[in-house]
Order: structure tokens, then C-alpha cells, then sequence
């Protein structure tokens, strides 16, 4: 989750956090700018200014939402449970917080000030604070790390288990290479390790062993360690940039052997190692970029300077990869990768022109067949996207569009991009006779970009079925409205208008408890407001006497925890500003353990479905959850684990998609072919084997696992056969056979002429059916499926070129301004 340059009344503060799974820590940075200073100096004036500087925002349609009092008893608990820190004498701009391991309660903090530019003094200073309590208090162990400075950028990384590396700001001059720190016991203990070469970015652990360690040098050379640091080997150089795939599988772009420019990226090699370095494979040249997604290889390739990209996308780790059937797109245009997993790809193409919009598609399980799914899909000039993936519930997605009227609409799916509708209206909410249409829309990136909402959409794996956003009420998403927090139970089916005004929120206990800060015009802060029952009431706590400028709210990750730190600054009696946190455990206030009364079973997606036996079929499955009563105030606890029955449903025409070159007939909803298709058959022969599509023009929707019903004839299917090589004939069938012979030295002569014309016919037939049908392929972007000629050495330094690249097309390949690849 990141958040990033947030007005509240004049003062600016940048909050850009970071979250990553694999790592088992989040790291969330607060910075002070120069105008929050001047903030702290002078009193803030009310902001009557808007968006657009000439009036102020309106409210959009009223709706109430429960109040509820706080007794003296649970303020009297929370007093006692509130935990203060100021960290007095330290002036730095930023504040990095880091959570290490998973329910250790420890959290890092890291305080860094650079020094001017026109400074004597190099570098800056840093300070580095622990806490082992989940942030209730704090311990200064700078002098642990001997009072080094600590990088800005990328100064603390934290990988499985409680893994932590510090990396150090050290001048590249006259110093053979960097310096960093590392921990395996959350930070209790450093060991000082001096690198044979210095960082370019953050150095990368393994997804699950955090003993390998990937990094990259400024000069482009790629290091690993497999002993945490210890030791470091050079894999290969002139490494441009890299990526872990599954296992030990590594993932790396370089230059040519006869050239040392990285910067030429239409040039690179793509090359695996699946052994740590010990030997190199090459899987394609000409490479711009590539990626690694889900269970994803792609990679983009430019075969010649300038030239449009080509797309490939690989299931099998680079064994094999094919060109993902896509419209062809211009130098002006992009591709993006939306989201994706082991099952399917989202993909965004750019339409032409500074529309600020275009198609989005969905791959098949290869990512190969991509399928249209939503058209005008809202893509801004800042090459944002709001496109969003509800965790709580499975295959719904959240975005908006920019249809024909110029308006933003927000747009949400069930069913993996299958289809998209409009959100209903929430239920408290009435738009009144005026509104032409009344429908919730979401604010996304781009409305956070332009500093309209503080904050998006938040939904959690562990907290089923609950999703917390910023939305308007109307016709369309509005910036002339003050954007209200909006509270869906269902996975977005329904909702509900629950705060008014922007907010910072966030999720705890597996979704029994909803905290909440108001996004205060002024800036100062001191109350914080919490809810127990998904949204429907809300009770507000002041946590300080002395309100304090908000930096941002940080609670550990994974929403099992029930503390929540608020972070900010208040000026200290010289006038400087001091950081300042609030940490809230509401353990303390719900004190009593959930049991089983307090769950019910909850069958998701069925909230529109008026079909008993289709009632809760989403992607061919049933899912009946176990969950928390609304009304039951009680602790899930850290142990609790989501539960949940399955069972297959039968397979309607919904459960199938429209093949790639077809679509979906309006009034039948059959899939028909497009008229600029190719023919149902296309054969290609390359690499010594021929591919046949043979296709109706439907495909069962990625992660689809219904069972008998609806089956369409011929759905997909692929045959691979070697070239030349067709079918064995069956035996004949004896009883009708019949058996003509040729004895006599005429009649063979005869048969000879007449085979040897027929040869030549059907020779020249042969040869212009080959060349019209790769017109034809090359023309619509037909098929190019398997390229398996990889070859592997054990030389030094790995160079290996493959001459069997793939062939050239008229696309690019996510890219950004036909430049930079663009990957969400």
C-alpha cells in the first residue's frame, strides 16, 4: 500500500509506503517537507480554496451513520492503554518504520536527515530506534551500527523471518564498496559486512530463503550471496536487471558480449540461471524489459532499433514461451500489466492518441489467448490506473472508465473480468430527483494523485468480504464533491455510506475492528474513531491532549494485531518539530474471546443471485465462509485462520469466455467471429514443429472449476506435430476396400506422368498456400507458440546467443510513452 503527497489544509506531507509478501514485513516512510516547517512556525489558516481554486467542494447526497457515546469505563481502559513517544532532540525529514517478523511486535525505526546541498558535510545522520512492543515505546540502539548513516532510498530491507539488512550511505570515492548491516534476530544484533562493490537499489532477498541474496552494482555487475551476506559472488556482468522466479530459478536482462552500453535496452539478452550462477541459459535477444508475475515469465522484444515491441509471455520458467495474441499497438501506444497470478494475466492496451484510456484484456492459463474484457478503461496522463484487486473476496476487481461523455465511472467485477457492471447505490443514501443516475463511484489513483483522497480502496484476505473506499454518489466520479468512506460487507455487492469527509483507515483483527482518523483540513490531529461491527457504528477516542500535525496511521501488517500507531510532529519549545507516535492497544478494551456463537456461515456472491441452485456460483465454485457476526464484540485473535466450505457448480454459457477473435453477440450472447478474423485453422511451422489453434470461439474463464452442464464443442485445443509428419492412417477397412493394379509397361508409364504432373502441382499449391498463410499470420498476429531452442553453457561469463528469436510484429509491449515498460 503506498501513500503519497496528501493536502490536508495547507500542509503537505509525503507518506510512501511499501508493502511486500514475500518479506513478511511492511515499510512505511513519513516525511516533513520545508513547507511543513513553515507550517509549524506559523499558525495554519483555514484552506477555503478547492481543487480548482475557485469554490468550495459540495457535499454530495446526505446519509447518516451511527454514533455511539464512549462510556467512562472504556475511556478510563484506553487512557491506560495509550502509549506516547516523543522523540525529543531528533530533527530528521524522514521516518522510516519497518515491522520485522510476523507477531513479534517489533518495529524499527529509522530517523534520517541529509545535509544541504551547499553543506560542508557529506552525507547526512541518522538514528535508528527499536521497539519490541508494538510500538508502545521505543530504545535508541544507533549504537549498535557504530552511529552510521543509513541510506534514504532503500536503508532498510526486511526478508522472511526476522531478517533485516541496513545499508549505508558510504561515498563511492576512495571506498572499494559499500557497507551494510545485518540482523537474524529482528534487530536485537547487527554484524558490519564491507561489500565488494557498492548498491545501484535495494539488494533482494529470496521469496522463501532468506540465506540468497541478489543485488545489483553500480557498474551493472549482478552479485549473489548464499549465506546472508557473508560472502558475495559475481553472477555476470553488464546486468541491466533481474528477478527471481520459481525455486532458485533467477531471472536476468544484460548486454551483448560485444557491447557495454546497458543503456541500449533494445539490445539486452535474457538469460536464466536455475542452478545460482553455475550455468546460463538463453532465452531470447533483442530483449527491452521483462518481468515476472504470478507464475508468469514475460518479456518484451525490439528486433530492431526503434522498432514496435513484441510481447512473450512464458508458463513453464522460459522453457518454452509463445506472443501473446494482442492487437497490434503503435510506438505511441503501451501495454501494462494490470495483475496476474498462476492462472491469468490482466492486461491493459493503450488506445491511440492522448485518449487517456483503452482495452483491458484477460489472458488465458499460458498467457497466450487474450480475451477484450472492459473497453475506455481509465489509464491517465500520469500513466496511472485504478484498476484494484479486492483481496476479501475471490475474483472481484474494482476500476474505473472514461466513457463517451468524458465522465469517470466506476466499474466493478465478480467474476475475474468476465463481465463488469456499475455499483449499486449505497443503501443509506438518497441522490434525490435531480440525479440522473445514482450509482457509488470510487476514487482511485488517479483521484490520490491529485490529492482529492488521502487514501484507497482497503479490502484484506483475512477480513472476508469487507472493502473500505473513498467514493461520490451521482451519475459519475465527482472532484466538485467532498469524497465520503463507503463500507461494503459482501465483497462490494452492497454498500453503505459510513464516514463523511476523507479519512485514514485501516483494518485490524481479521476485520472485527475499523479504525479511523479524519483527514483534518487543518492538519492537526488527536481523535481517533473505531468501529467493532464492519462500518455501522463508530465511537471516537482523543488520544492526546496536545494535537499534533498527522504524518500517517501504521499498524503491523497481516490485520491481526490490535494496535494502531498514529504518527506526526508537534514544534518543541525552540520551534522545531519533534516526531512524535501514538500507539492504541485495544486489545485491553475487547478483552473477551470469540467463540463459536459468535460466527456465522456466509455464502459469499450471493447477495443478487435469485436462482437456488446457481445462488452463490462465482467462477464454477461455491464458497460458504465461517465469519464474524456483525453484531458480536469480540477478539478473532491472532490465531484465527479463515475457514471455508467449497463445492462445484454446473458449467453454464457464463463460465465461458469469447475466444480471441471473437465476441460476444448482444442479443444471443453466443460468441461469434469477428469479421477481420483469420481462418478457424492457422498452421505455422517453425523450430521443426508445426502448430494448429483450433478453436470455436469459446475458453473456460481462468480459475473456473465448474463441473458437467454447458460444453461447448471444440473450446480450445492446440495439436503440436512435427513438421512433415501427419497422422497415421487408420487401418482400411477391409470389407468395402477395393484393389486396383497396374501391370502392364503402358499402364505404368501412364501412372508415372500422371504422378509426376500431379507432384508438380501440387508442389507449386503447396508453396503458395505456405506463402499466403504466412502473409496472412504475419498480417493478423496469428499464433507463434513454442520456441524450445535454449541452449545452455558453463563458460565464465555465460554469454550464449540464440539465433532462433522469434519473429517480428506491430505491437509494443508494456511500455510507458513508448519508452519506459509500465508494470502495476
Amino acid at each position: 500500500m503506498m501513500w503519497r503527497l496528501v493536502v490536508l489544509g495547507g500542509l503537505c506531507v509525503l507518506l510512501v509506503g511499501a508493502e511486500s509478501s514475500s518479506s513478511g514485513g511492511r515499510t512505511v516512510t513519513f516525511r516533513r517537507t520545508q513547507q511543513d516547517e513553515s507550517q509549524v512556525r506559523a499558525r495554519p489558516r483555514r484552506d477555503t480554496s478547492s481543487s480548482s481554486g475557485t469554490s468550495n467542494p459540495s457535499h454530495g447526497p446526505p446519509f447518516t451513520s451511527c454514533r455511539l457515546p464512549l462510556t467512562p469505563a472504556e475511556h478510563k481502559v484506553l487512557d491506560d492503554n495509550t502509549h506516547e513517544t516523543g522523540f525529543n532532540g531528533d530533527d530528521g525529514s524522514y521516518v522510516i518504520l519497518t515491522w520485522v517478523g510476523d507477531g513479534t511486535g517489533v518495529i524499527l525505526v529509522l530517523s534520517t536527515i541529509s545535509a544541504p546541498i551547499d553543506s560542508f558535510l557529506e552525507g547526512g545522520s541518522s538514528r535508528l530506534y527499536r521497539s519490541t512492543d508494538y510500538g508502545k515505546s521505543f530504545h535508541d540502539i544507533s549504537l549498535r551500527i557504530n552511529h552510521t548513516f543509513i541510506r534514504e532510498e532503500f536503508g532498510v530491507s526486511v526478508g522472511p523471518g526476522s531478517s533485516v539488512i541496513l545499508t549505508a550511505d558510504t561515498p563511492v570515492v576512495d571506498n572499494p564498496g559499500g557497507i551494510i548491516f545485518t540482523s537474524t534476530d529482528a534487530g536485537a544484533t547487527f554484524k558490519f559486512i564491507q561489500l565488494p562493490f557498492h548498491l545501484a537499489q535495494p539488494v533482494t532477498y529470496h521469496f522463501f530463503n532468506p540465506d540468497y541474496l541478489v543485488a545489483l552494482s553500480i557498474d551493472g555487475s549482478l552479485w549473489l550471496s548464499l549465506d546472508f551476506g557473508a560472502k558475495w559472488t559475481k553472477v555476470h556482468d553488464g546486468v541491466h536487471s533481474f528477478s527471481w522466479g520459481a525455486g532458485i530459478h533467477l531471472f536476468f536482462s544484460c548486454t551483448r558480449v560485444d557491447t557495454d552500453d546497458t543503456d541500449e535496452r533494445g539490445d539486452l539478452v535474457l538469460k536464466r540461471t536455475k542452478d545460482l550462477g553455475k550455468t546460463f541459459t538463453t532465452i531470447h535477444e533483442d530483449i527491452y524489459s521483462f518481468g515476472y508475475i504470478g507464475a508468469f515469465l514475460f518479456f518484451s522484444v525490439m528486433e530492431e532499433p526503434r522498432s514496435p515491441r513484441v510481447m512473450y509471455f512464458s508458463s513453464d520458467q522460459g522453457d518454452t514461451f509463445s506472443r501473446a495474441l494482442l492487437p497490434p499497438a503503435s510506438t505511441e501506444q503501451f501495454y501494462s500489466i494490470l495483475d496476474g497470478d498462476e492462472d491469468m494475466l490482466f492486461m491493459h492496451v493503450d488506445n491511440p492518441g492522448d485518449t487517456f484510456f483503452g482495452t483491458m484484456y484477460t489472458s488465458d492459463d499460458r498467457g497466450i489467448l487474450f480475451s477484450k474484457s472492459l473497453e475506455r478503461h481509465l489509464f491517465d496522463g500520469q500513466r496511472t490506473s485504478d484498476f484494484t484487486n479486492i483481496t476479501s473476496l475471490r475474483g472481484v476487481y474494482l476500476t474505473n472508465k472514461l466513457d463517451l461523455d468524458g465522465r469517470i465511472r466506476s466499474v466493478i467485477s465478480f467474476n475475474r473480468g468476465g463481465a463488469w457492471r456499475q455499483l449499486n447505490k449505497p443503501e443509506n443514501v438518497d441522490c434525490g430527483d435531480q440525479a440522473k443516475s445514482c450509482n457509488l463511484h470510487i476514487h482511485g489513483e488517479h483521484s490520490r494523485n491529485n490529492r482529492i483522497v488521502p487514501m484507497l480502496a482497503l479490502s484484506e484476505p483475512t477480513a472476508i468480504g469487507l472493502v473500505i473506499a473513498h467514493g461520490t454518489v451521482g451519475d459519475s466520479l465527482s472532484s466538485w464533491q467532498h469524497p465520503d468512506v463507503f463500507v461494503s460487507s459482501d465483497g462490494g455487492y452492497n454498500w453503505r455510506g459510513t464516514l463523511r469527509g476523507p479519512h485514514h483507515y485501516s483494518i485490524l483483527d481479521s476485520g472485527g475492528l475499523i479504525v479511523a482518523v479524519e483527514a483534518q483540513r487543518e492538519g492537526q490531529v488527536k481523535t481517533i474513531k473505531f468501529s467493532t461491527d464492519e462500518g455501522q457504528c463508530w465511537k471516537s477516542y482523543n488520544f492526546t491532549e496536545q494535537p499534533f500535525f498527522f504524518a500517517g496511521l501504521a499498524c503491523e501488517p497481516g490485520t491481526k494485531a490490535m494496535n494502531v500507531s498514529v504518527w506526526g510532529f508537534r514544534p518543541e519549545e525552540d520551534g522545531q518539530p519533534m516526531w512524535v507516535a501514538v500507539t492504541i492497544d485495544f486489545q485491553s478494551l475487547i478483552t473477551r474471546e470469540c467463540d463459536d456463537q459468535d460466527y456465522e456461515e456466509w455464502l459469499a456472491h450471493s447477495a443478487q443471485e435469485t436462482d437456488s441452485e446457481r445462488n452463490g456460483c462465482v467462477l464454477g465454485v461455491k464458497e460458504t465462509y465461517r465469519r464474524l457476526k456483525r453484531k458480536s464484540v469480540c477478539r478473532n485473535g491472532r490465531g484465527f485462520v479463515v475457514s471455508k466450505k467449497q463445492s462445484s457448480c454446473l458449467c453454464t454459457r457464463e463460465d465461458y469466455l469469447c475466444d480471441y477473435g471473437y465476441y460476444r453477440h448482444v442479443n444471443t450472447s453466443e460468441c461469434v467471429r469477428q469479421p477481420s478474423a483469420a481462418n478457424k485453422t492457422l498452421e505455422m511451422c517453425l523450430n521443426g514443429e508445426e502448430d494448429e489453434l483450433l478453436t470455436a470461439g469459446y475458453r473456460k474463464v481462468p480459475s473456473n472449476r465448474c463441473e458437467g452442464g454447458y460444453n461447448p464443442q471444440l473450446a480450445v485445443q492446440t495439436v503440436i506435430r512435427p513438421c512433415g509428419v501427419k497422422p497415421s492412417p487408420g487401418p482400411p477397412d477391409k470389407s468395402t476396400s477395393s484393389v486396383t493394379h497396374f501391370d502392364t509397361p503402358r499402364e505404368r508409364l501412364v501412372l508415372i506422368l500422371v504422378c509426376g504432373g500431379a507432384g508438380v502441382i501440387v508442389l507449386v499449391a503447396v508453396v503458395s498456400a505456405v506463402i499466403a498463410v504466412r502473409r496472412v499470420v504475419y498480417r493478423n498476429r496469428t499464433p507463434v507458440y513454442r520456441f524450445s531452442n535454449l541452449r545452455i553453457q558453463d563458460d565464465e561469463n555465460g554469454v550464449t546467443v540464440d539465433h532462433e528469436s522469434g519473429t517480428s510484429s506491430n505491437g509494443t509491449a508494456c511500455q510507458q510513452d513508448s519508452d519506459d515498460d509500465l508494470i502495476e
